[in-house]
């Protein structure tokens, strides 16, 4: 028996790419499960969130990121989350940024919505995802 999808005709998702990325490119990419230790609103931006995570080599991880419309502080420490990790660092603020945490993003109604991507809690922070 199929079952009927629902569509929400309001939701907007951007075009998939057509270029195609080798084995060898994408598998440079270091996604890893992050667990956010702390998170503060950055002095002087109404944008930026400053994190403080576990990404399980032992030392604290600081990315910063462009998310505080969508999100409070206090509501996500503690959450497991996935990050890119071998970006190059990126002074922003006056704070270097390194790395990147993964987040799904779309339109709905004319406005964007975004979504961090949050997994299992019982992941342990360094796991890394193929």
């Amino acid at each position: 028996m199929e079952q009927e999808q629902t569509v929400n005709s309001t939701v907007e998702v951007e075009p998939l790419f057509n270029e195609y990325v080798d084995f060898e490119t994408f598998s440079k990419s270091d996604f890893r499960v992050v667990k956010i230790k702390d998170c503060k609103a950055v002095l002087k931006s109404k944008k930026l969130l400053e994190f403080t995570l576990d990404d399980g080599t032992g030392t604290d991880r600081t990315i910063l990121s462009g998310i505080h419309a969508f999100y409070e502080p206090e509501e996500l420490i503690g959450k497991t989350v996935i990050a890119i990790l071998n970006l190059p660092p990126r002074n922003m603020m006056g704070i270097d940024s390194c790395g990147m945490l993964i987040s799904a993003v779309h339109q709905e109604n004319g406005e964007e919505k975004l979504h961090l991507l949050f997994v299992d809690d019982s992941i342990p922070a360094g796991a890394k995802l193929y």
